[in-house]
């Protein structure tokens, strides 16, 4: 920039000379004099103190970072992916807060929309896994199938430096992830019978395609997803480099397989198409589901309770005057067989919270007021349940996901 501004400086003084003074001396003598002059600008600024760079870490965050000089005035700490989860955490329970003194009363988890799905998005805001069009499940964390154990992944995180120590201001931490292969065993589905995968971005041009040859490759060990802040938040693609065909989206919007039916093709810049048809919903089934309590058989979707859809004419009112409903009786109008079951688990908050054998199904309740906060309010003590996982076996302790002091 120096040697430009020179350049610059030389043609004007040559321009600005009088006609009298333009002979080689003075235009030299002038040269001379500005070349002195930045040469002591380059001097001073070069004795300035270092600025910080920034290079990539290999956490999994994959996030930049400040590198600062053992000199330099104060340590900075490293920001992690779950550091800045946590804050886009607090943004947003306080955005659903807001809602909530909204005119239409109070708003329900169903009803809320993250920001980043707002405009025409909304209605991709629960991530579900659909099967040739039919709908399999959802990645949550307290949704996911109980034989899907996590692959762990050493990540840097940000930690307390003491004063007049050489702490560090960071350690390693472990980061759970979840490998695709891992997620389709666990709910009894074969690699070898799926025809493509798809994983869609917030733009579906940014959809990755995965095909059988990829799903049965080495490489499909690093084909994962995780949680913006490990047990909570939306799903995060973790895609190989040039897998399947190359696309990474930075967020899941939805996952569909194809097994029998025939996939959507990717349009350059566009979108899907299937059939020459644009698809702006889950192909072979319209729009995507959205809210509503989730029932899973043995890590399966097998029904959805939706308050608004529930018929009054088969509600009757407990002791306190509140309308309830026999589970066992809106399971059976969905299709769902219930003979086998052994256990009834409670999911809130992103846990098994609640345990109940199988055979209180014949007679248990549930109560659908605002006061369950967008679930069901379950048996006579009226447990929250924002979904419910029913096996038919007894599911061990041990097999029970736990949060460590990682994910805290």
């Amino acid at each position: 920039m120096l040697v430009a501004v020179w350049m610059w400086a030389t043609a004007k003084l040559a321009q600005m000379v009088a006609p009298g003074m333009r002979t080689a001396n003075n235009v030299v003598m002038g040269v001379m004099r500005l070349s002195i002059a930045l040469l002591a600008l380059l001097v001073v600024s070069s004795c300035k103190k270092p600025t910080p760079t920034t290079t990539t870490e290999t956490g999994s965050g994959s996030a930049a970072v400040a590198v600062v000089p053992a000199d330099a005035y104060e340590p900075q700490p490293i920001e992690t992916t779950r550091d800045k989860m946590m804050a886009d955490r607090i943004d947003r329970m306080a955005d659903k807060a807001a809602k909530t003194d909204a005119a239409k009363g109070d708003k329900t988890d169903s009803d809320w929309v993250p920001a980043e799905f707002k405009a025409g998005m909304a209605k991709w805001k629960d991530v579900g896994v659909y099967v040739d069009g039919k709908p399999l499940g959802f990645l949550t964390w307290g949704e996911l199938p109980i034989g899907l154990k996590p692959t762990w992944v050493k990540d840097k995180v940000s930690a307390e430096k003491r004063p007049g120590t050489d702490d560090p201001g960071w350690r390693w931490a472990q980061q759970r992830f979840y490998k695709f292969t891992d997620y389709l065993k666990a709910v009894g589905i074969d690699a070898k019978t799926i025809n493509e995968l798809h994983v869609y971005g917030p733009k579906f041009s940014q959809t990755n395609i995965v095909k059988r040859k990829d799903l049965l490759s080495k490489a499909a060990e690093g084909f994962m997803f995780r949680f913006g802040g490990n047990t909570f938040g939306k799903p995060i693609p973790q895609i190989p480099e040039a897998f399947g065909n190359g696309k990474t989206p930075d967020k899941i919007a939805a996952v569909m397989i194809y097994i029998k039916k025939k996939p959507p093709k990717l349009v350059f810049n566009e979108g899907l198409e299937l059939d020459g048809v644009m698809q702006n919903g889950v192909p072979y089934y319209g729009e995507p589901i959205r809210g509503g309590i989730r029932v899973y058989l043995d890590d399966r979707l097998a029904a959805i309770i939706k308050r608004q859809e529930l018929d009054v004419k088969q509600a009757t009112k407990d002791a306190s005057g509140e309308m309830t409903w026999k589970l066992a009786d809106v399971l059976k109008a969905q299709g769902v067989d219930t003979s086998k079951v052994v256990e009834v688990w409670t999911v809130r908050d992103e846990l098994r919270a609640d345990k109940f054998p199988g055979s209180d199904l014949a007679t248990m309740t549930f109560a659908a007021s605002s006061q369950a906060k967008g679930g069901i309010l379950l048996g006579d003590k009226k447990v929250r349940a924002s979904s419910i996982a029913l096996h038919t076996r007894a599911i061990q302790k041990d097999e029970l996901p736990a949060i460590t002091p990682d994910d805290e």
